[in-house]
């Protein structure tokens, strides 16, 4: 996977509102390329990287869930404050938007058995600006316990959200300095990219079926999104960002990470 380049997509470039491929053509895919690799996390803590307050339980959830089930310590860690998703909304400011994302990414955590999200509160939509301090935060969460087998999960490098593709960047540099694993997971990638697309690295990508308890736990956490999933008022510019078409690919009973 060539995690330091950006995509040749852009976040927008299949604007999130319009459908982009449905979910029925990835299952007929998957179902046609018969069973993927699964993904074993071997380690003793898991460092989850998430752009967005959301992020993470939308990618890795269930992967989160089933780690910590293992005995694995799990520490979700969120860069933004999530308050540019609804630019010019008259019900809420960014700033309370942000505590609202803040309140909803504890409840989501929780919901799934987990401590809180670490709330680092750096400007959504600035990450790419950001990766000094991105990369400080994290060298310091792996210092805290530099003798314990540890890894990254961070969304995918080459996302097509700038944002995520900051923190995945960031990701891989840390993780070549300290000698970690450094393991991506895709978001965006399922809305704007086709079967087969050549520019996806689909012979490292792993997946981890969710147990059925642990899938019921994904939706009920991803239900405390409220601010994302729901409109906040009639207004557009109020529109809820995650519809129906965005969530079914991410609501799947397995989950894929980049190995």
């Amino acid at each position: 996977m060539t995690s330091e380049g950006s995509s040749t997509h852009r976040f927008g470039t299949t604007p999130t509102a319009a459908d982009g491929t449905p979910e029925s053509e990835w299952q007929r895919w998957f179902a046609a390329r018969g069973p993927w690799p699964d993904f074993e996390p071997d380690v003793r803590r898991l460092v989850v990287l998430a752009a967005h307050p959301d992020d993470e339980i939308l990618g890795v959830g269930g992967t989160m869930a089933a780690a910590h089930r293992r005995g694995i310590e799990v520490v979700p860690l969120c860069l933004s404050d999530g308050s540019a998703s609804h630019p010019g909304s008259p019900t809420l400011s960014p700033t309370e938007l942000a505590v609202r994302r803040h309140a909803e990414v504890d409840t989501a955590t929780s919901t799934l058995g987990l401590g809180p999200t670490r709330w680092c509160g750096l400007g959504d939509g600035t990450l790419s600006a950001h990766d000094s301090e991105i990369e400080a935060i994290v060298d310091a969460v792996i210092a805290e316990k530099p003798d314990l087998p540890t890894a990254l999960l961070a969304v995918w490098a080459r996302d097509g959200h700038p944002d995520h593709e900051a923190v995945g960047r960031c990701a891989r540099r840390v993780g070549d300095r300290h000698g970690v694993p450094v393991w991506m997971y895709p978001i965006w990638m399922w809305h704007w990219a086709k079967p087969d697309d050549p520019d996806i690295p689909w012979n490292r990508l792993r997946n981890l079926a969710l147990a059925d308890d642990v899938a019921v736990a994904k939706r009920a956490a991803v239900q405390a999104f409220e601010t994302q999933i729901r409109p906040l008022s009639p207004a557009p510019e109020d529109a809820a960002v995650l519809g129906p078409h965005i969530l079914d690919r991410l609501l799947r009973d397995r989950e894929f990470v980049f190995v």
